[in-house]
């Protein structure tokens, strides 16, 4: 069953084509990696498939309902994580997280989330005075609250450890068994490698790639992804604002 269907996706800011014609499906309880540069058009992508932006031309699905017309039906049902999440300074990690819930229906418990992250000791904490790490596992936890069917996790593990970074795999593999569709960025390539069922790079708002890990290491002449990654993007002399 499909839960996210694209065909055709078409966004453009002036004479920037962000989106060039994208198509993909992302199947219930798949964990999907949108790959590419900064500029390449993941952002804009996700902002469309979740109804934020609209686009030009195409058609969008994601869990049988239109993102443009059904966004509120939507937002009951979807988490989603960014990177640069801003929050008020003197907010404490309890008063975020029942701030959060108090926004859904039918929302997961926080205080197991935060167990499960780690993060249990700092409920008392101002958001602000979290290290990097800490603030990553709470942007996710945010996202899960909803006790979603898709969550969209963008660059999920930076500023995290070696061992958080796996804790958190771990965690979202386990969600990933019980039935949750994940779409996630990365720029690390091992952890793409671990999560993802199928994966699509974009180059300039246009999908190079769309398949399966071992399919893009197949169709390189390089033997691991991150090698393989970089020869599809040529993302050495890729250098546009993030779009």
């Amino acid at each position: 069953m499909e839960t996210i269907k694209i065909n055709a996706l078409c966004k453009a800011y002036g004479d920037v084509q962000a989106v060039n014609n994208v198509s993909l499906s992302v199947k219930h309880g798949e964990v999907f990696g949108l790959l590419g540069a900064n500029g390449a058009g993941k952002s804009t992508t996700i902002e469309c498939i979740l109804g934020t932006k609209k686009f030009d031309r195409g058609q969008i699905s994601i869990l049988g309902m239109n993102p443009q017309t059904e966004r509120k039906k939507l937002f009951e049902r979807v988490g989603v994580q960014f990177q640069e999440s801003k929050y008020q300074d003197k907010i404490t990690v309890e008063e975020l997280c029942e701030l959060t819930q108090a926004l859904y229906k039918q929302p997961s418990e926080y205080t197991e989330l935060l167990k499960q992250f780690n993060l249990l000791n700092k409920c008392k904490s101002q958001v602000s005075e979290l290290s990097g790490g800490q603030k990553q596992k709470l942007f996710i936890i945010l996202a899960l609250i909803p006790n979603p069917e898709v969550v969209f996790l963008d660059e999920l593990t930076t500023g995290l450890d070696a061992k958080a970074r796996r804790d958190v795999w771990k965690y979202l593999s386990n969600l990933k068994r019980k039935g949750l569709t994940i779409i996630l960025t990365s720029h690390f390539m091992d952890e793409v490698e671990t999560l993802c069922d199928k994966i699509c790079i974009l180059k300039k708002g246009t999908c190079i790639f769309y398949g399966t890990v071992k399919e893009a290491i197949a169709g390189s002449p390089f033997e691991k992804l991150e090698e393989a990654y970089l020869w599809y993007t040529d993302e050495e002399d890729f250098d546009y604002e993030s779009i």
